[in-house]
């Protein structure tokens, strides 16, 4: 994903013109419809990058085409097990508070280590909690995670020229495209 974010976060398709793939979809399902992952206006899913095991899956999201106006971006969405979000719905608190521990930090690195990783903010807005992350491996940046249909959703944007503010915003915005892309009951646990 990395590699992605450095390439100009397009991971695959263009405008359509007669040297450039097909744009990406608006919209896919991933875990046997389980959810629809869909982005903010201006950024699509890559079906190549869906990862999907054991209950979970992972798609990158860029921009549509390579004249979307939108700043180039590797919108990452994470979606846990079936029940995953029980224990961000049951305290938000809570998972802020482990997000600050070895284990937690752990589980937010690129890496996986621990040690790469400072939480410096935690807030909760709008039914997503919201966490500022320093990384070595990739630098500051916003995830946000909120419940979906019953699941865990994680998201996280990051791009060469993408200030952690401008990606707190492509996080919030991708966060609302999925709630209106699953419906009604896209917002609960």
């Amino acid at each position: 994903m990395t590699a992605l974010a450095l390439a100009g976060c397009q991971p695959t398709g263009g405008g359509g013109g007669p040297e450039e793939p097909p744009p990406l979809p608006r919209q896919i399902s991933v875990l046997e419809g389980a959810v629809r992952v869909a982005g903010p206006v201006g950024y699509c899913p890559d079906p190549s990058s869906l990862a999907e095991s054991a209950g979970q899956a992972v798609v990158v999201l860029g921009r549509c085409s390579d004249s979307a106006p939108v700043t180039p971006a590797a919108v990452s969405v994470a979606v846990g097990p079936a029940g995953s979000a029980g224990a961000l719905a049951a305290s938000g608190a809570g998972v802020a508070r482990f997000l600050t521990t070895a284990e937690g930090r752990a589980s937010l690195s690129r890496r996986g280590r621990a040690g790469d990783v400072a939480v410096l903010s935690v807030r909760e807005a709008r039914g997503i909690l919201f966490v500022l992350v320093e990384d070595r491996a990739v630098g500051r940046y916003w995830r946000g995670m909120m419940p979906l249909n019953g699941r865990l959703v994680s998201i996280s944007a990051l791009g060469p020229e993408l200030a952690p503010e401008e990606g707190r915003a492509i996080v919030e915005a991708t966060a609302r495209a999925l709630r209106r892309t699953n419906g009604a009951g896209g917002t609960g646990a």
